[in-house]
């Protein structure tokens, strides 16, 4: 495969590791990219069916508009893309669906998730490169793509504020950056307690003889449950949305803007998607994935309309911040 910023063949990446032993989980604790590579590799083949990810329509406008949100309406679409922590592609792949992107290239710490995301980019026939790397040291040229976009990912980097300088270094001058889907300190909060307790309630209901049909196999349960354990480590950082705007500022950033998003749909969401998780696929059916999506909208939209013009935007669940490399050098903050 050839790099489209570069015109060069792809360097060997390494191959993805899809099941960690025990001593690798114990070795990932004291060190988060370990922890992350593990994580998500392992997740790869099940990420997108886990958090309910699709290339379809409900997606698409989900990207769409999580990007206009915090980003403002494009007025064509950007010639380069590059999705920092892309995991499977969810944020760049739709978002090129969406008219916001022609090309994009895909890096994550991850070779699983790369793996995963050239796939699905190939299934849709969108032009998309990928490479294996590190957030703190993108793998990219400077000057090289005119937007930098991530979608939960922040949390995961270890230095956030050193990922800000390589995303300002890696954009070309008068180029944009848009990460979404962060969790804040006060949502982070409550959107855990609500899937722990969904978790434990689901996965002893279904012990009961009348609901055994409902139970996943206590090996896909324990694995969930060992992957879960790794979210300790890769989940790193919350976030305040000022302190996150400070942060890209001090990294060189101007015209920089954070936006929170989800409060109701959140409280609705989270115990949703764990119980989604908890039970075998495809037991729930189409009418009942209508169903959840259908209600999430209408509480997005609920939190978008009338909570976000009374509600301190530090209480809802998701943080996006958008920022621009300035034309020129500027000296950096701090």
């Amino acid at each position: 495969m050839t790099d489209q910023l570069t015109g060069e063949p792809d360097a060997q990446q390494p191959r993805p590791h899809p099941h960690a032993s025990a001593e690798e989980v114990d070795a990932a604790w004291n060190d988060p990219k370990l922890a992350n590579v593990l994580y998500h590799d392992w997740e790869a083949a099940s990420y997108d069916d886990k958090w309910s990810i699709s290339y379809d329509q409900r997606c698409i406008d989900y990207a769409v508009s999580r990007f206009r949100a915090v980003a403002g309406d494009v007025g064509r679409p950007y010639p380069t893309a590059l999705e920092l922590g892309s995991g499977t592609g969810f944020f760049l792949l739709n978002l090129m669906q969406g008219g916001v992107i022609e090309r994009g290239s895909v890096t994550d710490l991850s070779p699983g998730m790369v793996e995963a995301a050239l796939a699905n980019a190939d299934r849709l026939g969108l032009d998309v490169d990928g490479r294996v790397g590190d957030a703190e040291r993108i793998p990219y040229p400077d000057d090289s793509v005119d937007l930098v976009v991530g979608h939960a990912v922040l949390h995961h980097i270890p230095d956030v504020r050193a990922a800000m300088r390589e995303v300002l270094r890696v954009l070309r001058p008068g180029g944009r950056f848009v990460f979404a889907g962060d969790p804040t300190r006060i949502g982070d909060f409550y959107a855990r307690r609500l899937g722990r307790a969904t978790w434990w309630l689901t996965t002893n209901l279904t012990r009961l003889p009348a609901l055994r049909d409902w139970r996943r196999p206590q090996r896909e349960l324990d694995e969930s449950s060992r992957a879960a354990a790794l979210e300790a480590v890769v989940d790193l950082h919350t976030f305040d949305p000022t302190e996150l705007e400070r942060t890209a500022l001090a990294a060189g950033a101007v015209d920089v803007r954070a936006s929170t998003d989800e409060f109701t749909a959140a409280l609705f969401g989270w115990p949703v998607r764990t119980f989604e998780a908890a039970v075998p696929p495809g037991k729930l059916g189409w009418d009942w994935a209508m169903f959840a999506y259908r209600t999430w909208q209408r509480l997005s939209r609920f939190d978008e309309r009338v909570l976000a013009r009374v509600l301190p935007r530090e209480l809802f669940y998701n943080v996006s911040v958008t920022g621009v490399k300035p034309d020129r050098p500027v000296r950096l903050r701090g």
